[in-house]
């Protein structure tokens, strides 16, 4: 009777771990073939502040689209950074920016699928700076040369990029012989 609960219990756990699985993984950022590539410990400051030390290293930042610029054989963006959360994908709060850089692609890439607005996180090779207007002030820009970009779903004001959704898993041993529990949550 006992073996007959636990069975059905840990059926139960694995069928409610099945289920909500996919909403417990987000989706791959960094492509597979650049994983040992990327310098996740390269902060955009650091890229600010020293961008000739940087120069050849791929880096992971994100942002917001500011402008998109075709010119004959690039297309380049240049991006209101925005730091990012554990998945890669650009915080709500653009206040939290610390500059500006410019995303650069050496194919052709429709402006179009990148308007502004557009939250993307853009894997890169730092290229060093260009200095371009702001208004009345010369900004410079780190710059980067494009391996790798991911276009986020633009959401509404006050919804969720993904399902606030948390699994648990519990277990427990009885005394004097009394039954262990197995248990399982899914909360929302």
């Amino acid at each position: 009777m006992c073996c007959e609960r636990g069975r059905k219990a840990a059926c139960l756990l694995a069928f409610v771990g099945v289920l909500v699985l996919p909403y417990g993984c987000g989706p791959q950022v960094i492509p597979k073939e650049l994983e040992g590539q990327v310098d996740r410990n390269v902060s955009f400051l650091q890229v600010k502040e020293s961008p000739a030390m940087y120069r050849g290293r791929t880096v992971v930042l994100g942002g917001e689209v500011l402008s998109v610029k075709r010119a004959n054989d690039t297309t380049r963006i240049e991006v209101l950074q925005i730091p990012l959360d554990s998945s890669l994908e650009p915080v709500p709060d653009r206040m939290t920016s610390q500059g500006r850089f410019l995303a650069v692609q050496k194919e052709f890439l429709d402006p179009a699928t990148v308007p502004v607005g557009t939250r993307i996180t853009v894997i890169g090779e730092m290229t060093g700076t260009t200095t371009l207007p702001i208004d009345d002030i010369q900004y410079r820009y780190p710059t980067l040369a494009i391996r790798h970009l991911k276009v986020w779903e633009r959401q509404p004001p006050g919804v969720y990029s993904r399902p606030p959704v948390s699994i648990g898993i519990g277990g427990g041993i009885g005394r004097g012989g009394g039954f262990g529990g197995i248990g399982g949550g899914v909360g929302f």
